[in-house]
């Protein structure tokens, strides 16, 4: 079995490389790390602007970035094995359905959480703790799943996925948004994901007690609401198939 994972992982990773688009987007990580790094605190320092006090709401962008990114790959990997019938072949092998599609979004969650603290570390734009960023990494690539799951959910081609990942993409504005309120009304904005590593984010920058809930609620309720979606989604994904 081992070794069948690892003949499809690397499968899998010659596919990504292989399509211009997914091997294109497979280095934004990168892109955003630089931006973050060089850029922002040039254009911060030219406008005289102080980065440090907004760094919170430039940390959250990038780190969130990365799960809509890699979920994003693996949403339109998925979508060629369904227009390739590569999920009915796979019916009918020792391999299941839920083992194919588990091990590949166990694979793109692991890849965003490297990627997400890769960002956090080099961009370099607030001195976060190892331990913080493993837990804001952690709780924010649990979205990368779920990107790619509501992809193959919404759209039943990569044109109609890039407009759905485009459009997933406009709720990254809510967990900024959240930022904005430390009091019950920054719970208007708990229904994305993408608000709960945004508010654990913002307490390690701001300090603790600032904030409406605190550090462990963030990341537990977070981590349970992520995953139930993700559930959900993927049993919605599994009647489309009808599995």
């Amino acid at each position: 079995m081992s070794e069948m994972f690892g003949a499809f992982l690397s499968s899998e990773l010659k596919k990504w490389v292989r399509d211009p688009m997914m091997s294109f987007m497979i280095w934004y990580p990168m892109l955003f790390a630089l931006l973050g790094r060089y850029v922002l605190p040039y254009a911060a320092d030219a406008s005289g602007f102080s980065i440090l006090e907004y760094a919170d709401f430039a940390l959250v962008i990038l780190a969130l970035m990365c799960p809509m990114i890699f979920g994003a790959i693996t949403g339109f990997s998925i979508l060629d094995d369904r227009d390739d019938a590569v999920l009915s072949a796979v019916q009918v092998t020792p391999l299941s359905i839920h083992q194919f599609l588990s091990f590949r979004f166990f694979v793109v969650f692991v890849m965003s959480f490297l990627a997400c603290i890769f960002v956090l570390w080099f961009s370099d734009i607030y001195p976060l703790g190892w331990v913080d960023m493993v837990a804001i990494s952690f709780l924010a690539s649990l979205g990368a799943p779920l990107s790619g799951i509501l992809i193959n959910v919404l759209a039943s081609n990569k044109i109609e996925g890039f407009a759905v990942m485009k459009g997933t993409g406009m709720l990254l504005v809510f967990p900024i948004l959240a930022l904005l309120f430390n009091d019950a009304r920054e719970l208007l904005f708990a229904i994305v994901p993408g608000f709960w590593p945004a508010k654990l984010l913002s307490i390690v920058v701001r300090g603790r007690g600032l904030t409406f809930l605190g550090y462990s609620q963030y990341l537990v309720i977070g981590t349970v609401y992520a995953i139930l979606l993700s559930l959900l989604a993927y049993r919605w994904f599994l009647r489309k198939l009808r599995v």
